[in-house]
């Protein structure tokens, strides 16, 4: 059975700070007396939102709709009684959403008072009630939870300013990053685009080869400085528009080192992977590549994967020493290094996410 709150008046009561008068109380007790006794108390003292119910399973049931700031609880009732329903309150009350529990009892045993305390009580009355005492309870629990309240809004309010101060510092981190390649792009691509697309065919491979999202994004944005340890090499060599010497490519094979040492030592995880790419990414599934003649699966997978698409950006696009290549003889290339040059599953897919007919 259900209770409303009647006008009854209850002397001794103590006035509910302003603050803790829209509180939500929930009252459990078997007995129409007791709840008579506590609707006077709680109207006297100024609380305007309280439920009181005979009912445990209707107030369990009910929970979530009622809301409660505090529960006061009888023990000792037939059917559910107090220690079910506080057994089940720290089941669906998660603990970090403080709702305190006022347990109402004439048994003041010390047993009663360990038995409810190990299921979440947070406080005892006995039977029976003062009214004064049952007042500066009610409203010592509220202010635990209105100070518990207030403080979880402002870890939330922190939280949330965290979060935003975060997106904008890896936004700028992307930003600055981008710039970075854009950089390196310049130095032999008049157009700084070979950069842009590598990150794009890298991301759509990583899809391809199940990364996940947050993967997929860190590859787009780390893929694009594979490039970086280029700022490093004299115009000489890297705008040389003729054949190099074997003392040229030498200087020329040093860029995966150097970009990998400018990018090394970040904590950020963009970087981290931009510098494995930066230093793996002229390996060669067959280990004739460089710098360290990582063989097979010794190179890290987003090495392998870059290593596929900056050659087949670097055979579709035209640069000052030679004209693109047509999609089918740059797929014919590839597969042609398959299992030498670039892993074959790896290239397998890109092929397939290409659909380009070779013949």
């Amino acid at each position: 059975m259900v209770r409303s709150l009647t006008d009854a008046s209850a002397p001794g009561a103590v006035l509910a700070p302003a603050a803790h008068r829209q509180a939500r109380l929930l009252v459990v007790d078997d007995e129409q007396p007791n709840l008579d006794l506590m609707s006077s108390i709680l109207r006297r003292a100024g609380y305007e939102r309280v439920v009181l119910t005979t009912e445990p399973v209707w107030a369990l049931d009910h929970l979530d709709e009622l809301a409660p700031d505090l529960v006061l609880l009888d023990l000792h009732m037939p059917g559910m009684d107090g220690f079910e329903v506080l057994r089940h309150l720290q089941t669906v009350v998660p603990a970090e959403d403080l709702i305190p529990r006022l347990v109402i009892t004439a048994d003041s045993t010390s047993a009663t008072r360990r038995a409810a305390l190990a299921l979440g009580a947070h406080d005892f009355l006995t039977k029976p009630i003062d009214v004064a005492e049952t007042s500066l309870r009610v409203a010592n629990l509220l202010q635990t939870r209105m100070l518990h309240v207030q403080l979880r809004r402002h870890n939330d309010r922190l939280e949330e300013q965290v979060a935003a101060r975060t997106r904008e510092l890896e936004d700028a981190h992307r930003a600055v990053t981008r710039r970075l390649a854009l950089v390196a792009d310049y130095r032999d691509d008049d157009t700084a685009e070979h950069a842009g697309r590598v990150g794009g065919l890298a991301a759509r491979l990583g899809t391809a080869l199940g990364f996940g999202p947050a993967q997929v994004a860190l590859l787009a944005e780390a893929a694009p400085l594979h490039d970086i340890g280029k700022v490093a090499i004299p115009d000489a060599v890297l705008l040389k528009q003729g054949p190099l010497t074997d003392a040229e490519f030498a200087i020329i094979r040093t860029h995966a080192a150097v970009g990998a040492h400018i990018l090394r030592g970040s904590e950020s995880p963009l970087l981290e992977l931009a510098e494995q790419i930066a230093h793996t990414h002229h390996e060669r599934w067959d280990g004739g590549g460089y710098p360290r003649g990582l063989r097979g699966e010794q190179i890290p997978l987003a090495g392998r994967l870059v290593a596929v698409v900056d050659v087949y950006d670097a055979l579709v696009s035209a640069r000052p020493y030679k004209s693109a290549w047509p999609q089918e003889r740059a797929v014919r290339e590839l597969r042609s290094q398959r299992g030498r040059h670039f892993d074959p599953d790896v290239l397998d897919v890109f092929c397939q996410q290409l659909a380009v007919p070779v013949g």
